[in-house]
């Protein structure tokens, strides 16, 4: 056999287990999501968006859960997003010739979390501008910071929204992070300094009860979270194909 025979063989064999890999990833995408969907759908109701979270053997909601989960990831993103682009702007702009080449918890766990996806899609961004734009401010006299919010991140504006869709779409079914800070609450709280209730942790409490109503409830909770996820990242995909396209 000769070398080319060899090569297209292995060439043929990676693509075959390329696919058989893939059809099997989006086998069990597509099981979870019917599975999911079929479940969740069945215990969507008016009740779900009206009514606090119930204790066992009692009708009730998610309000106060759905409430939590925004707020929470409003601070996430809110506290997260300026420290990730301000990191992603200096390794851009300034430190590429360096050498140095409770709900509060809750939230700023979160943050954490928010920052990475933020910085990098900022330092992608930025660094797709084209570096005529910079020198061409550069040239009119303008300083650093001004080219930087000026012209800099008007151009890669887009691409940052992006990110910061993504980071957010990444931190909302975030359960970990939320056990061990925001905990939870079966009452309506708005109070950032208390604990305060969530999805993520009342799909992880809920799931693993012996109560239907409250496993019923957590596959509801489970189907909005995915909804608003797979929405999120719907939005963030098409908001960088049209800064692409432009």
């Amino acid at each position: 056999m000769s070398k080319y025979q060899t090569r297209k063989l292995i060439n043929y064999f990676n693509l075959v287990a390329s696919l058989v890999v893939t059809a099997l990833g989006l086998f069990m995408l597509a099981w979870i999501l019917s599975v999911l969907f079929s479940k969740g759908f069945q215990y969507i109701n008016w009740a779900v968006f009206t009514q606090m979270t119930p204790p066992p053997g009692s009708a009730g909601g998610l309000l106060n859960a759905i409430f939590g989960t925004l707020v929470i990831t409003f601070f996430a993103v809110l506290i997260g997003t300026p420290i990730g682009i301000m990191a992603g702007t200096y390794l851009s702009e300034f430190g590429g010739n360096s050498r140095f080449s409770s709900g509060w918890a809750g939230a700023i766990a979160l943050a954490i979390l928010v920052i990475p996806v933020v910085v990098r899609t900022t330092e992608d961004m930025l660094k797709l501008v084209p570096v005529q734009l910079r020198e061409a401010a550069a040239a009119l006299g303008a300083p650093r910071y001004t080219v930087t919010l000026s012209i800099v991140y008007k151009a890669a504006l887009s691409g940052m929204i992006t990110g910061v869709l993504l980071a957010t779409a990444r931190i909302m079914g975030e359960t970990a992070p939320l056990l061990f800070t925001a905990l939870n609450n079966q009452f309506w709280s708005s109070n950032m300094n208390e604990p305060i209730a969530n999805m993520p942790v009342v799909i992880y409490q809920y799931a693993l009860s012996p109560y239907e109503d409250w496993q019923n409830l957590a596959w509801a909770a489970a189907l909005l979270i995915t909804l608003s996820v797979l929405t999120m990242n719907i939005i963030a995909r098409y908001t960088l194909k049209g800064s692409s396209s432009r």
